[in-house]
């Protein structure tokens, strides 16, 4: 079955981050193991063993910390939306997203990672990443084209059992842009036959 839309025959070209991450995470490796095995070379197998399992307890217990206070904080704004309260508004800086992060890079073997880590677990610098990563995202989804995943906040997508994708939007009641409803406001076609 043809659908009458000639397709393209020219190969899609490859974004950055697809052609310069697998070589940005081969080059980390290849770090990691040989400051790894100058460590060892100074200081002993034994030294690298304690660091890398010292590094991996630590990680834990950041994660598992991180872990119970957004749980916390997720218990606290149900608590308040049910009591009819507007939830407070978390700190900025204080995510656990980050502290979560740093905890994964000091399970990671390594000492890059973990100095990583490390440096995630100080306040400011956790602060600064933040807004810089909050930054970019808002850049980036105020230019992302029609149709795009930037654009899936703007659209709704309804994804039938057939496979089809029915777009539409979401129209409430209370908006005062609205022009009134005509005589046959009650009526709602169903989406689907």
């Amino acid at each position: 079955m043809t659908t009458g839309v000639p397709l393209s025959t020219a190969p899609r070209r490859r974004s950055r981050a697809r052609t310069f991450l697998p070589l940005a995470v081969a080059a980390w490796m290849i770090l990691e193991i040989w400051l790894l095995s100058l460590v060892a070379g100074a200081a002993g197998g034994l030294t690298v063993a304690a660091l890398l399992i010292g590094g991996i307890v630590l990680g834990a217990v950041v994660i598992k910390r991180a872990g119970r206070r957004a749980f916390k904080n997720l218990t606290n704004t149900f608590q308040q939306a049910q009591q009819g309260r507007q939830p407070t508004p978390q700190q900025p800086g204080g995510g656990n997203g980050l502290t979560m992060l740093a905890g994964l890079l000091l399970i990671l073997p390594g000492l890059v990672s973990d100095v990583a880590g490390l440096l995630l677990l100080i306040p400011p610098v956790r602060a600064l990443v933040g807004h810089r990563a909050g930054r970019s995202l808002e850049r980036r989804m105020a230019a992302a084209p029609a149709g795009s995943f930037g654009d899936a906040f703007q659209q709704a997508r309804i994804h039938q059992p057939d496979g089809k994708v029915v777009q539409g939007e979401v129209i409430r009641e209370n908006d005062p842009q609205r022009p009134a409803p005509g005589p046959d406001a009650g009526y709602r076609p169903p989406l689907a036959p």
